[in-house]
């Protein structure tokens, strides 16, 4: 095991990268009940138990892939808003079906595919520049710390402003309970105990119980057996029309920017980027995000992608894939103990995201902010990301940014032919969001 997956070579051990690997299923856990959650909500067929099965499988198997072909401490699940934009935009508000929908996740599985068979995608990271893959990863920081504060209610749009921090008070009992974990996982850290994110998850589970946020239903077991997944219920009528090309290609263009984002982040906090800040196997990355988009619409759930909760295990010691193979199978053991997994509250999880927030915030110290045409765009990345919710409307704005500062300041020969390019890709596809 440790000659496959390189521990030692990465100075990491067997028991710290279990750790690592619950602690990034527990984090994304929340996955299990969102997704089957959201797109169970159709109808017509697509039921709660079939994408909660089809959720779970695929997780597992992109997770898989991605622990023994690339080794990196990346777990993967069907992507929050890409079901949202699944849901509401393609089926309730274009009055499309969820098998068409699902088509058009399948091709654009299929288009990955290719794509990182020829080291298209891998070109696109390398063609950020190394300053701004450093504020991606700030970005990221920042933006799950605000998943974790949104997930447990401690902000709100509610409070009179655009958004604010909750009265912690008894009505708030998910966010005081949030802030309990969140002072847990703190005191855990600074006294340097293993696993202290891993810990501080299952400990503010059990006070959230007194609290009523952690509830135990009535005859509750803790097996159950999965159902059966959608199977391959596809739907090839409307794939030449203009309106499945729109859904296929904006599956494909976020997805493609939100792996990449990701990828980079993690990547960067776990300190497994070389000299010249590029991911090592990038190709085998990009190729299990894309095996499990495949395996996900043949299931019946949608796209597939890197989950940024991964820095969570990162947080917690992970490394290698051993990080990303442990919370694989603990996919697989969900598919017949979601009575216990659906235990763990999102308040739970949420100081373990809100505390990543800080240990990927780090690496702004190693941005140019001196120099102006790359401190601009530095912030310009890492402010977009949690204000637009978007790590791929980061990365577009970020490299736009880019471009105009390094042409401004008369240093446009810093600018690599494929980041040009990146950023007219990404100027077109605002214009066409614009005018859509």
């Amino acid at each position: 095991m440790d000659k496959f997956f390189k521990l030692k070579e990465n100075g990491t051990t067997v028991s710290r990268e279990i750790v690592g690997g619950v602690t990034t299923f527990l984090a994304m856990a929340y996955i299990l009940a969102v997704n089957p959650g959201m797109l169970g909500s159709i109808g017509n067929g697509m039921t709660f138990a079939a994408v909660f099965t089809a959720t779970a499988i695929a997780s597992a198997l992109a997770t898989l892939v991605m622990a023994f072909w690339a080794n990196l401490p990346v777990a993967l699940a069907p992507g929050m808003g890409l079901n949202a934009f699944f849901t509401y935009t393609v089926c309730f508000g274009m009055g499309c079906s969820w098998q068409l929908a699902l088509t058009a996740v399948l091709i654009e599985g299929i288009i990955f595919i290719v794509l990182s068979l020829f080291g298209i995608r891998e070109k696109i990271i390398n063609a950020i520049p190394a300053g701004m893959k450093k504020a991606v990863a700030v970005g990221i920081g920042l933006f799950i710390a605000l998943i974790g504060l949104a997930n447990a209610g401690v902000v709100s749009s509610e409070t009179g402003t655009v958004i604010g921090f909750v009265n912690l008070d008894m009505a708030a009992k998910p966010a005081v309970v949030a802030m309990i974990g969140l002072v847990i996982t703190i005191v855990l850290y600074l006294m340097k105990v293993p696993g202290a994110i891993l810990l501080a998850i299952l400990a503010t589970t059990i006070i959230g119980i007194p609290f009523g946020v952690t509830s135990i239903p009535e005859g509750w077991k803790p097996f159950s057996l999965p159902a059966a997944p959608l199977l391959c219920k596809f739907e090839w009528a409307g794939v030449l029309s203009v309106k499945f090309l729109v859904i296929m290609f904006t599956f494909l263009f976020t997805d493609l920017f939100d792996t990449i984002g990701t990828l980079m982040g993690v990547t960067q906090q776990a300190g497994l980027v070389d000299s010249n800040g590029n991911i090592p196997k990038a190709k085998q990355a990009l190729m299990a995000d894309s095996i499990g988009t495949v395996a996900g619409a043949c299931l019946g759930t949608s796209t597939v992608t890197s989950f940024v909760e991964s820095s969570s295990g990162v947080a917690a010691g992970g490394r290698t894939g051993l990080t990303s193979a442990t919370t694989g199978i603990l996919f697989l053991v969900a598919l017949f103990m979601t009575p216990i997994f659906a235990l763990i509250p999102s308040a739970a999880t949420a100081p373990a995201l809100i505390f990543v927030g800080f240990l990927m915030l780090q690496q702004v110290a190693d941005i140019d902010f001196k120099d102006p045409t790359e401190g601009i765009p530095a912030f310009v990345t890492i402010m977009v990301m949690p204000f637009s919710y978007s790590i791929s409307k980061g990365i577009a704005f970020g490299m736009i940014a880019y471009v105009i500062a390094k042409v401004a300041g008369k240093k446009s020969k810093d600018i690599p032919v494929a980041t040009w390019v990146l950023a007219v890709i990404f100027v077109a596809d605002i214009i066409f969001e614009a005018v859509k």
